[in-house]
């Protein structure tokens, strides 16, 4: 039997032995859980996991390789990996790389081998927490006192968002977007793209004079990783803008949308991360199968106060996945309508964003 080479260890006390891919360096992170069977290449690449190693739950990871379009970040900023298979000969005729070659170019370290049903249940029913993969010499009280030692930074919305303006045009474009970068997966300007929509992606700390000034037609509040109540810029941005243009929020600018109007979060035990979640919309009835990448969730008395309305609910623990105001025509849902990695149920929101900035500009009440 081939030697371990490489080790999980928790800040629990729990150890995990397995095999080395990607980086060889050492990184402490947070670890979470990922349902998903497919998609490990735009999981890999979202902004979301920065500061986070995934488990996947789902075995075989490797198998068709790397493609260059595929990509959700140019520079991808995830934690590290723990799969139970790893192949190493992808068979997919898009496959220009590994995985693990692309890993170890973005310095992202791997360990397979790894009993991760286990691990998936103890994340499940601990929560999540800190971890060290390392070398297999390395000793559990040794990697302890590592994790005791570490703080995890705060900064991960700063950290992933772009530095410069950007802009994403299409011929004929008929709506002026401006979108705020908190992390932003690129099938969201793929997705706004192909809606007509010119997008100008902002920095994540861009001010209310930047964003008037190219007199957008919306605004949209991206994805991203880490605590919502971090990224008080966009917060106060929210506040100075709502009333003034549709606004579209997903995930943590879904988070960000609930604080400006003066709502609640709170951490998840676990979180929710995968493409099978059922969420029911409340305007219609009917239920979305949805794929969802995030630790924290609006709390749901808080938005009592406010003038928030909500429209989703996750049937799996009735946690918010959407809410709106119609005076200021803001909506905002949990999940990820871009679908990359998931299922395409939820492409209408593109539209329903579409059409309530036609509305604005037409000047039609709600």
């Amino acid at each position: 039997m081939k030697k371990f080479d490489r080790k999980l260890i928790l800040e629990d006390g729990s150890e995990y032995y397995g095999y080395g891919f990607g980086s060889g360096q050492e990184k402490i992170t947070e670890i979470v859980f990922n349902t998903s069977p497919v998609g490990y290449q735009e999981i890999i690449s979202d902004p979301s996991y920065t500061y986070q190693t995934v488990v996947m739950a789902y075995p075989l990871i490797g198998n068709y390789g790397i493609a260059e379009d595929d990509f959700e970040t140019e520079t991808p900023t995830i934690g590290g990996l723990v799969v139970r298979d790893y192949n190493d000969h992808p068979s997919n005729f898009r496959s220009k790389y590994t995985l693990s070659e692309t890993m170890e170019k973005y310095q992202i370290p791997g360990i397979y081998g790894v009993d991760t049903r286990k691990l998936v249940r103890s994340i499940r029913d601990l929560g999540s927490r800190k971890a060290l993969i390392t070398d297999a010499g390395t000793s559990l009280q040794e990697g302890l006192c590592r994790l005791a030692a570490c703080k995890l930074p705060k900064d991960a919305v700063a950290v992933v968002s772009r530095k410069q303006i950007q802009q994403y045009t299409v011929p004929n474009g008929k709506y002026q977007v401006a979108a705020i970068d908190c992390g932003m997966k690129q099938n969201i300007v793929r997705s706004l793209n192909r809606r007509g929509c010119n997008v100008t992606v902002f920095p994540w700390n861009a001010s209310v004079e930047e964003i008037e000034k190219m007199k957008p037609d919306g605004i949209f509040l991206s994805n991203g990783p880490g605590d919502p109540a971090d990224a008080w810029p966009v917060i106060e941005l929210v506040r100075s803008l709502r009333g003034k243009y549709p606004i579209f929020g997903i995930c943590l600018g879904h988070q960000i949308i609930s604080l400006a109007y003066g709502a609640e979060t709170y951490k998840l035990k676990f979180g929710h991360r995968g493409g099978n979640h059922p969420v029911k919309n409340l305007l219609t009835g009917k239920i979305e199968i949805t794929s969802q990448n995030h630790s924290y969730a609006v709390d749901r008395e808080s938005l009592a106060a406010t003038r928030l309305k909500i429209t989703h609910l996750n049937l799996l623990d009735q946690t918010v996945e959407g809410v709106c105001c119609e005076d200021d025509r803001v909506f905002s849902v949990q999940y990820h309508p871009e679908s990359a990695p998931g299922p395409q149920d939820s492409g209408y929101l593109f539209e329903q964003f579409t059409e309530m900035m036609e509305e604005a500009k037409n000047g039609k009440k709600n």
